[in-house]
């Protein structure tokens, strides 16, 4: 039996999200740390990115350096 449920992005690691976006982990800390860079969430003492998030993030970063 097939179930009839959307695809769903897995969420990203910050080790996960540091490979795509080219920066260290360190650097993802240190933004959520400053209240910058892409929404990122807890769940339970884990940090997760919603891809989906993460690009739209990286979408407005190009729009406001155009």
């Amino acid at each position: 039996m097939q179930h009839d449920r959307p695809e769903i992005d897995p969420l990203w690691t910050a080790a996960e999200l540091s490979h795509y976006l080219g920066v260290p982990v360190q650097t993802l800390y240190q933004w959520k740390w400053l209240g910058q860079g892409p929404p990122v969430h807890k769940i339970g003492r884990h940090l997760r990115y919603d891809p989906a998030e993460v690009r739209a993030w990286v979408a407005s970063l190009r729009s406001e350096a155009a």
